[in-house]
């Protein structure tokens, strides 16, 4: 199942992405508010943590795409801990 997502997010970001895709061309200096973009932050966490707890930490992350919301760096939550 989690190559499944992978797979459908590696799409989304060959084709409909304005960061990734055909798209970039009209954004050179990036779409998203956030550094990694969206896309790539729910492929990295569905990938580190598992569909159901990649995929809620990705809608967390959407959730937080917003006009009024923080922009930056928002790294992958750690499943290590020091």
């Amino acid at each position: 199942m989690k190559n499944l997502i992978v797979a459908g997010i590696n799409l989304y970001q060959k084709t409909l992405s304005p960061d990734h895709g055909w798209m970039s061309v009209h954004h050179p200096h990036g779409y998203c508010r956030f550094h990694p973009t969206c896309s790539e932050y729910a492929k990295q966490s569905v990938i580190s943590h598992g569909v159901v707890t990649g995929g809620f930490l990705a809608i967390a992350r959407i959730s937080r795409c917003h006009p009024w919301g923080e922009t930056g760096k928002d790294p992958i939550l750690s499943t290590q801990s020091n």
